[in-house]
């Protein structure tokens, strides 16, 4: 992958980060109940999920190039609708923090958090469209797909580990400030996905 590319793509994975989501939401639950260092199994669990996610996408995309080269182009141009229509939906969401449960003490065990933090990436059907619109945007199909699948996927995870860690350690102070904000929050973020989505397809 290019140094560009990847600066760009790095930029985009941070805006999916911060942008409302399930694992997003449970990793701020699970700071707010049992603080960031039990919720860091949470964290590592849905990281994990989301490079299996990754994988089964950036593969599929891969049997698609081998078939029909154009098949690339037209999927770029599809998963920038979808980007668009995604960020229209994001920015129409109701503000992360409402409806957030209240913080109590629980006993759950690292690998229960790390599977319902797993499962939440891999089950949600959302996760999977979005990569797959996602993906094609930064596929070089002269370069070998395995080190760009290493490449995607380590600095989604590691981005995606920082961002939620940050959420979970701050949790009781972000939610007052979710609350107040989350509407002009979700706004933000819906535009970023936007723009991806009229942007990156006209890259070539």
């Amino acid at each position: 992958m290019a140094l560009d590319t990847w600066l760009i793509y790095l930029a985009a994975a941070i805006g999916l980060s911060l942008s409302p989501g399930p694992n997003g939401l449970l990793a701020l639950t699970h700071g707010a109940l049992h603080g960031w260092r039990r919720a860091l199994a949470t964290i590592v669990g849905g990281a994990l999920g989301f490079v299996m996610v990754i994988g089964v996408s950036l593969f599929g995309l891969g049997a698609l190039v081998q078939a029909s080269p154009a098949g690339l182009v037209a999927m770029k141009w599809i998963g920038g609708a979808y980007l668009a229509w995604l960020g229209w939906q994001v920015w129409r969401a109701p503000p992360v923090g409402e409806g957030l449960a209240p913080a109590s003490e629980g006993a759950a065990s690292a690998w229960a958090m790390a599977r319902q933090g797993f499962l939440s990436a891999i089950t949600n059907p959302k996760g999977l469209l979005f990569f797959v619109a996602f993906l094609p945007q930064f596929v070089d199909p002269a370069r070998g797909l395995a080190l760009q699948f290493a490449a995607m996927a380590a600095t989604f995870a590691l981005v995606e580990i920082v961002t939620e860690l940050m959420l979970a350690a701050g949790a009781h102070r972000l939610r007052p400030w979710l609350a107040r904000v989350g509407a002009r929050f979700n706004q933000a973020c819906g535009a970023i996905f936007i723009l991806l989505g009229v942007g990156l397809p006209l890259r070539g």
